[in-house]
């Protein structure tokens, strides 16, 4: 597990939300508290967030980019596609990070094993308070009348009061 951040993704209502918290962790250090580790791509068709170490994240959203390119948009390809290169390239494998991934029509988690998650219940959830923010959403989709954004934010609010390594530095994108 990535010690290092939260990010959850949520499809509710027609809305589409990803959320993550700002903070990098060295250790038991806190090096910054409002970095942004979500982006919208594609054209802002696609969100995608990641957990693990910085400049890996970054290599690997730089080449997702790249493949939701080479596959015209399309999530599943794309995906697919990134997954195989990174378990296979003798330099992307050792990349220590996780994404997750969504559209409209499509929600994954990606890691460098090769393992493609797709959430039979459109929540998805990493980093070291991955779990707590699940947890959260899952109880907020359920039993309140919270559009997907606002889950996002409540959720990771909730992950920030009982995670050392995430912050209520929150970014939330929605499409």
């Amino acid at each position: 597990m990535f010690k290092s951040t939260t990010i959850l993704a949520i499809k509710h209502k027609n809305e589409v939300a990803i959320s993550g918290d700002g903070q990098i962790s060295i250790g038991n250090t806190i090096m910054k508290s409002n970095t942004k580790k979500i982006r919208k791509l594609h054209n802002d068709k696609v969100l995608a967030g990641f957990a693990g170490a910085s400049a890996d994240a970054i290599t690997l959203f730089e080449k997702f980019e790249t493949k939701l390119d080479e596959f015209h948009g399309n999530l599943t390809k794309a995906v697919i596609s990134l997954a195989k290169e990174w378990r296979t390239d003798k330099i992307l494998r050792r990349l220590e990070a996780i994404l997750i991934a969504v559209d409209k029509d499509n929600m994954f988690i990606v890691s460098g094993t090769g393992d493609i998650i797709e959430p039979d219940d459109n929540i998805a959830a990493i980093g070291s308070g991955g779990p707590y923010a699940l947890a959260a959403a899952k109880a907020l989709k359920k039993y309140s009348n919270l559009t997907a954004s606002e889950i996002a934010l409540e959720s990771l609010q909730i992950a920030s009061t009982i995670c050392i390594y995430t912050n209520d530095k929150i970014t939330v994108e929605k499409i």
